[in-house]
């Protein structure tokens, strides 16, 4: 007589608690990209030199990206959380601990901000390679736990900015940046308290790190369902990077005269962005994935062509709510086709690899968006985003690769394997 073994008990609290470490971090991160560049302008007044910190704030997200994503995969998920966080308050810390020691110089700065963003990067990769893991302990269905993360992630960038202004007003953007480090350790301690390690088994552990990161790449060349969506990222990402960089300031400045307008904008776009994502964590494992992803992502590129007539302030504000609406479920959809895709044991390198992917088409798309406004004029350099945004997007809808997104239907429930 065979004896069915008992279901493993609900275990929500790690989840719940990643989900916490991960607002904590990346409200922080958002708090610190307002400080450093106001920081910047404070000490030095140049411009220029605040873009050139900005270009050393953003290349480490595609190196640590890629070259990060297998020691995720080698020390664990736990693990590297931990390690990445404490690693990355550091330079954080050190940069308002010089300035108010020794002085800082601008070599300094670069190379501080640079760690630093470096180091933070195979901790996000980390925490969201853990996510299946953790959901399966709570016995959360994916759909709902990915549109959470989404949730906190357009939380984090809605309300960090505001609150980041406010203390360097109160304060100063020192304090920020410190308590942007110390954000970085309470996350660490989170996780290292409450959250079990998880990750690949150890036998993996025996190949080397190039062959490792070689294994990420062919891995998203054989899956042409994941290479479809890797290529449809970076060419949107490419197009409307400028949007929120560069046209949308511009509007609010040559059109609007009002940079009240510009916050109105981009505010309601986050928020309604983040009022989808949850609604679809409440709804959308009962939803086919394919249609509801090609309807919402044609959807979000249409308000385009409403801001390329420079409408009033109002009519920015509605086409603005209706991307935000259409945008919100679209990454939780593409996040729960690649945790049930990806392997566990590759899941950081090849989550890394994709993260660096949807990152190195962004400064070049900011900086090619800049030039167009000047050689088109703003009207027509969002017409041809919107045109071209278009194109992608529905071509979606004749790509028989998509329809692979439905045929897996709900995660099943995986054995996890300890190795922290």
């Amino acid at each position: 007589m065979q004896i069915d073994e008992a279901p493993a008990p609900r275990r929500r609290l790690p989840l719940y608690v990643l989900f916490a470490a991960d607002t904590i971090s990346m409200t922080g991160n958002v708090m610190a990209l307002v400080a450093i560049p106001w920081f910047v302008i404070e000490t030095t007044g140049s411009a220029g030199k605040t873009g050139l910190v900005g270009f050393f704030t953003l290349l480490p997200a595609v190196l640590a990206g890629f070259f990060g994503g297998a020691l995720v995969d080698r020390l664990g998920f736990r693990s590297m959380s931990v390690v990445s966080d404490l690693a990355s308050a550091v330079p954080v810390a050190m940069i308002p601990l010089l300035h108010a020691t020794l002085g800082i110089d601008l070599w300094q700065l670069l190379t501080l901000v640079f760690l630093g963003a470096l180091l933070d990067s195979p901790g996000g990769t980390a925490r969201t390679a853990m996510l299946p893991d953790l959901t399966e302990m709570a016995q959360m269905a994916l759909e709902r736990s990915t549109a959470i993360k989404q949730g906190i992630n357009r939380a984090s960038s809605l309300l960090g900015a505001p609150i980041g202004g406010v203390l360097i007003v109160f304060f100063s953007a020192p304090t920020v940046l410190w308590i942007d480090a110390a954000s970085f350790v309470v996350s660490a301690l989170l996780i290292a308290a409450v959250v079990p390690g998880t990750g690949r088994k150890a036998a993996d552990g025996q190949q080397s790190y190039l062959k490792e990161l070689g294994d990420g790449v062919r891995f998203l060349r054989g899956d042409r369902l994941v290479l479809v969506i890797v290529v449809i990222v970076m060419l949107t990402n490419f197009l409307d990077a400028p949007v929120f960089l560069v046209y949308l300031p511009v509007y609010a400045s040559r059109v609007l005269h009002s940079p009240a307008a510009l916050g109105a904008v981009v505010g309601t776009f986050g928020g309604c962005a983040l009022a989808s994502t949850l609604l679809y964590g409440a709804i959308g494992h009962r939803l086919p994935r394919r249609g509801a992803f090609v309807v919402c992502f044609i959807v979000a590129g249409l308000p385009f062509f409403a801001l390329a007539t420079l409408p009033p302030v109002w009519l920015a504000v509605v086409a603005v709510a209706v991307a935000g609406i259409a945008a919100g479920p679209i990454n939780p959809i593409l996040s729960v086709v690649l945790y049930e895709r990806i392997p566990d044991s590759m899941r950081g390198r090849v989550l890394g690899t994709l993260g660096a992917g949807a990152y190195v088409v962004m400064p070049a798309g900011v900086l090619l968006g800049g030039y167009a406004v000047e050689w088109l004029g703003l009207g027509r350099a969002l017409l041809v985003v919107a045109i071209c945004y278009l194109a992608v997007t529905a071509s979606l809808s004749v790509n028989r690769r998509l329809a692979e997104m439905d045929a897996t239907g709900p995660t099943e429930h995986r054995t996890v394997s300890s190795v922290d």
